[in-house]
């Protein structure tokens, strides 16, 4: 059997379709308690967790860039979640994610997918690591059982929570989080392809139901019960008033689930050595964050760790991803009734699992002891993301990730003045020839290389002007490994050059690239400097620099900084006539 579908369905078999099933089914199985799990700690009801695996599952598959990813509820959105049930509500929450689903489907059309991959890897790991300490610190309340807790916005109040309702434990829910948790660990090492999680809730919850009935919290005592039938269309009341309210919680959805799943299709790409389309994944995220909003999904992008499961169980194709959202809604029709026993104390270990596994912590450690620029932008992302917001924390690592890079690139620039190895056949320049005893007072050669930007701008002109203080006739400037210059750049280059010109002297440029020539062309600095003063070599551009010179300085110079030197140096008699006026 032959199918062909999109391109990635090409020479698709029912063997292809077999191992698909499998790890659909697999992927299926885990994602089930973790949708529920998500979704609780979001502060919404479980049953909105299963419906965003369903619905966003299979349309990720569908229309993604990616043939192996698995969409859904994930962890890296909980903090975010959370804030804006508490401060907007769970419909203002379906309108944020809609909204966000629409900026990634024009982040995709305008080909913006590239673009995630300029997020220093600093910055990621400490908004990661943040959003795990959240996630792992807001279950604590369920794993002790607490009484009266109350969820909060920010980090701190919750551990003020915690802190402050601790003599509530209860030791039955502190025995079934143990069990689970326990479960959870062991299993992968004597069962590793039954998943930790559901071995770790189903036990746990068998063990709570027939030994501590009524004792410990349950999803069914705390949100009622999980409606085992197919979500509801809804359209939630959009006004502009809400867009306005909801643009930058929307804004830092999109961005993280933009970050997130194509993170995920490169983990992908990595381990199935294909290629994913960022573009296209963006478009599959927005669409689907566009529609599961009207069946009350919350937002959804690839999950990493269910993406590599899909991949280790044989996954050949998105038919697994189809097939995962089909096996969660079967499994939504067939066993919600029995969700209501789940006890919150066996979901928590799962989410602190989660988090403990998304931490980064062994990247975290290792960008911290660099103690480097790179260790200040993690611990201070790290940080706003606790202690303050998310949008915060990456706009915060960002401005400082680049004005640390700026400084790297700015010390990278190199102008150094130069004068030929005579001694050298091939008259090689050199630093090292230039000294007192040893240079032109009429020509200077600078070598400059690393780019002309705005961080290193002022280094350029500062090293020029300071060293050619006695106003030589002629200043050549080998640029041959300068990639590139910007606006600061050129107005600082435009500077030198006017100055020099505006006491009698000349420019002259050597080893222009032919991309760092068209850019001089388009802001005016090859008119200014003129066409016949740029040359391919600088063997040529000193020979010319000769005819701008005054060669009756030259007689007698002891100097005899370049091979010419030696002739005109000799005397009047080898000198034309009419250069001695």
């Amino acid at each position: 059997m032959q199918v062909k579908w999109s391109g990635r369905f090409e020479g698709y078999s029912f063997a292809h379709f077999k191992k698909d099933l499998l790890s659909g089914i697999i992927v299926g199985i885990i994602a089930v308690p973790l949708a529920m799990s998500f979704a609780i700690a979001s502060g919404v009801k479980p049953e909105y967790g299963i419906y965003t695996a369903i619905i966003a599952g299979i349309l990720i598959s569908i229309f993604g860039g990616s043939k192996f990813q698995i969409g859904g509820p994930t962890g890296a959105f909980v903090p975010i979640l959370l804030g804006i049930v508490l401060v907007y509500g769970y419909e203002n929450l379906l309108i944020a994610g809609l909204m966000a689903g629409v900026m990634l489907l024009l982040m995709g059309i305008f080909k913006l997918g590239t673009l995630i991959k300029y997020i220093p890897r600093p910055v990621t790991v400490g908004f990661t690591a943040g959003i795990a300490i959240i996630i792992f610190a807001g279950q604590i309340g369920n794993f002790l059982g607490l009484s009266n807790m109350e969820q909060h916005e920010k980090f701190h109040m919750n551990i003020m929570e915690v802190a402050s309702n601790i003599g509530t434990v209860n030791f039955y829910s502190v025995l079934i989080a143990i069990i689970s948790l326990l479960l959870i660990i062991i299993t992968p090492k004597f069962l590793p392809k039954i998943p930790g999680a559901l071995v770790g809730i189903i036990i746990s919850s068998l063990v709570a139901m027939l030994f501590f009935q009524g004792q410990v919290t349950t999803i069914g005592s705390t949100y009622g019960a999980i409606p085992n039938t197919l979500p509801h269309f809804q359209i939630p009341e959009i006004t502009f008033e809400r867009i306005y309210m909801l643009i930058g919680p929307a804004f830092v959805i999109a961005m993280l689930g933009g970050i997130e799943s194509l993170l995920s299709a490169v983990v992908a790409d990595g381990m199935t050595n294909s290629k994913h389309h960022s573009n296209r994944e963006l478009i599959g995220q927005g669409i689907a964050n566009i529609v599961t909003p009207f069946f009350g999904g919350i937002p959804a992008t690839g999950a990493i760790a269910r993406t590599a499961t899909n991949i280790k169980s044989g996954a050949t194709s998105p038919m697994s991803g189809i097939i995962h959202g089909i096996f969660v809604l079967l499994t939504l029709l067939i066993l919600a009734p029995f969700a209501v026993h789940i006890p919150l104390a066996s979901l928590a270990p799962v989410l602190m699992i989660v988090a403990w596994n998304m931490s980064e912590r062994h990247h975290f450690s290792h960008i911290l002891k660099l103690k480097s620029g790179d260790s200040l932008v993690l611990v201070i992302t790290f940080l706003l993301t606790v202690f303050t917001s998310l949008t915060l924390a990456v706009e915060v690592g960002l401005v400082l990730a680049v004005v640390l890079f700026a400084k790297r690139m700015s010390e990278m620039l190199v102008v150094s003045k130069v004068l030929p190895n005579l001694d050298d056949d091939g008259g090689k320049l050199q630093p090292q020839m230039v000294s007192d005893l040893h240079d032109c007072p009429q020509i200077s050669v600078y070598t400059i290389e690393g780019p002309l930007f705005f961080g290193a701008a002022q280094t350029f002109e500062q090293s020029i002007l300071n060293t050619i203080h006695y106003r030589p006739e002629v200043f050549i400037m080998r640029l041959g490994k300068v990639p590139y210059i910007d606006s600061t750049g050129e107005e600082y280059f435009r500077s030198i050059v006017k100055n020099f010109k505006s006491n009698g002297g000349e420019v002259i440029v050597t080893g222009v690239q032919p991309s760092l020539e068209e850019m001089l062309r388009r802001n005016g600095l090859y008119d200014l400097i003129g066409e016949q003063n740029f040359y391919q070599t600088t063997g040529e551009a000193i020979t010319a620099a000769f005819d701008y010179i005054n060669l009756k300085k030259c007689i007698g110079c002891k100097h005899l900084a370049f091979k010419e030197c030696q002739i005109v140096s000799e005397g009047e008699n080898l000198l034309p006539p009419e250069r001695l006026k």
